[in-house]
């Protein structure tokens, strides 16, 4: 179970502007037929997109040298679920809770994975989380959605969550891939999203105080490409993928971290 932390609803962590909220929960019931027909060009659906990202969070996990074990996952942005069989997938027994400022979303998800994950919603000042409780920190394509002056906040807050040592990978698409940007620009629940570049997201991380920040380019093969698919391995170091993820580890006192793999 996850603990409680005391908010401040007058300053909310993710900004003053309440129609974000407002904007997921109304796409809350449409969300994955939504979410497909915007990436129909790639000939993938969203399970593709989805799988890959927690298959990566999955190798990260192995190359901090805790693969056996089950650690406690904290999928900020987690919207309606889509993301919770997947965890289940690649993280069998891992403790994971789910975090959303869209309540409609959330209930969704509870409605359909039911005790497969602990459901909080994100409405105040800070996350509603004590210090050090996570081992990993996930979020998908969520950063964009964030207005850039509450980014610092949210990370700092991520930071804190996290246990000494834990991992955060951020998912964001690239905002230099000129057919990414044609796609997010026609999808009603990006509407307001505002790209990141990669370096930008970087910086933010170490910012906050983030150690060990390493960002790793991925997804350059569409569908009718996808045999090709096995070179993305090599390919992690050039900025032409349709998305990227950044990753950081919070410093353990007194001790050194190892750097987290490419790809």
């Amino acid at each position: 179970m996850t603990v409680p932390r005391d908010e401040s609803p007058d300053q909310p962590l993710l900004g003053n502007d309440p129609g974000r909220e407002a904007e997921f929960d109304a796409y809350a019931e449409q969300y994955d037929q939504l979410l497909n027909d915007s990436i129909r060009l790639s000939g993938e659906r969203g399970e593709y997109f989805t799988d890959y990202k927690i298959r990566d969070l999955a190798r990260l996990w192995q190359s901090l040298g805790r693969g056996r074990d089950r650690p406690h996952i904290l999928d900020f942005g987690a919207g309606v679920g889509a993301s919770i069989p997947l965890f289940q997938r690649h993280f069998p027994g891992a403790q994971l809770t789910c975090a959303d400022v869209s309540a409609r979303s959330l209930q969704l998800a509870e409605r359909r994975f039911g005790s497969s994950a602990s459901f909080v919603v994100c409405a105040g000042s800070t996350l509603p989380f004590a210090d050090d409780c996570f081992d990993l920190a996930f979020a998908a394509c969520v950063f964009h959605h964030i207005p850039p002056e509450s980014h610092g906040g949210v990370l700092r807050e991520l930071l804190r969550v996290l246990r000494p040592g834990g991992a955060l990978m951020l998912y964001e698409h690239n905002a230099w891939n000129p057919v990414v940007v044609r796609v997010v620009r026609g999808c009603p629940f990006d509407e307001r999203a505002i790209l990141i570049p990669a370096p930008t997201l970087q910086r933010g991380l170490r910012t906050a105080g983030f150690a060990n920040v390493v960002t790793t380019h991925r997804v350059f093969f569409p569908s009718p490409l996808r045999r090709l698919r096995w070179l993305e391995g090599w390919l992690g170091w050039l900025p032409l993928g349709a998305q990227y993820h950044v990753v950081g580890r919070k410093p353990v006192p007194n001790a050194g971290t190892a750097t987290p793999p490419q790809s």
